[in-house]
């Protein structure tokens, strides 16, 4: 299955460049910049790696990402992860960043963004992978916050095409951004939001319509809401779910427990994404494997989750098709 899952051409909808740091680049970031980490190796790291909920998770994320200083860091961030998405059958990725972890702690906007750019692009000509970033608002903070950082993303709006929401789910609604969502909607740019992974389907259902968006981040909650459930099928609203992710935060037990397969079955149009796969254990590929390993996912489920993984994608719908004719005759 493995071999079938790597050359299965596919989408990857949802991934935190952040959280593409193993800890074998982390130390070597740390060592070029001079920082020193609380962690004495790359085993420690791993040890570390291990949370109870996603606020423990994002606490030592955060920390991570501090090693990340300059345009060649992003860049190396970037490029690390594009290797992983060529030997895993990825043909285009939508990855996210998060401005404000970065602007928040003195580093220029243009550092991440010209870096990680530049990888992305490189990615296209050396790997032949296609790329649109995604700029992330973090919902702990403040609406101004978010409106603030949209207005320096503006100058580079050639670099990016949508933005998105995430950070800390619970007590942060879709409905505290409803303006600086109206705002990029007016610039341009489509929008997609983290919902319904800690936070309940009804954050689902804000994202929706307080926020507008063209596709929901996580959205496992909305088997919880059958009048829910029915829209997504409806109105063929793609949910990028990430398995390992869910597993590891608790949002499931047990791999065992997931849903995504039901919903797929149902015909919501699921996507399997890795989300942080340095912090929780495995790419795109690990992610459709352990579907396969715990829930029996067959080749027909897996070609159907690259078929949405792509129909997903803000690909122009030529090349959406051309990308769909190839997975069918994988």
């Amino acid at each position: 299955m493995k071999d079938f899952i790597d050359q299965l051409p596919k989408a990857e909808l949802h991934l935190h460049l952040e959280g593409s740091l193993e800890p074998e680049l982390m130390l070597q970031l740390a060592t070029r910049n001079g920082i020193t980490l609380p962690y004495a190796d790359v085993n420690e790291i791993r040890r570390a790696y291990q949370f109870n909920n996603l606020q423990d998770f994002l606490d030592i994320y955060y920390q991570g990402a501090g090693v990340l200083q300059t345009e060649q860091d992003f860049f190396d961030l970037t490029w690390a992860y594009l290797q992983r998405c060529k030997a895993q059958g990825v043909v285009h990725t939508e990855p996210f960043y998060d401005p404000q972890t970065h602007t928040e702690r003195g580093i220029p906007f243009e550092v991440a963004i010209h870096g990680i750019s530049a990888a992305l692009k490189q990615g296209e000509v050396e790997l032949g992978i296609s790329s649109y970033l995604i700029l992330s608002f973090l919902r702990h903070l403040s609406e101004e916050a978010a409106l603030d950082t949209l207005a320096q993303a503006l100058p580079y709006r050639d670099l990016f095409v949508a933005v998105g929401l995430d950070s800390s789910e619970v007590g942060n609604p879709p409905e505290k951004f409803t303006r600086v969502y109206a705002k990029a909607k007016a610039e341009g740019f489509k929008c997609v939001a983290h919902a319904g992974e800690e936070g309940p389907a009804a954050y689902v259902w804000g994202a929706l319509d307080a926020l507008g968006v063209d596709r929901i981040d996580h959205g496992v909650r909305s088997i919880e809401d059958p009048t829910l459930m029915q829209r997504l099928i409806d109105e063929e609203i793609t949910l990028t779910v990430c398995p390992l992710s869910n597993t590891k935060l608790r949002v499931f037990d047990d791999m065992r427990d997931h849903t995504i397969l039901q919903m797929l079955d149902r015909g919501v149009k699921v996507t399997v994404n890795s989300d942080d796969p340095a912090y929780f254990g495995g790419y795109v590929g690990e992610n459709y494997l352990a579907l396969h390993a715990a829930l029996g996912m067959t080749k027909v489920q897996a070609r159907q989750l690259a078929v949405n993984s792509i129909e997903g994608s803000f690909l122009p719908l030529l090349e959406q098709q051309r990308i769909i004719s190839q997975i069918l005759n994988t």
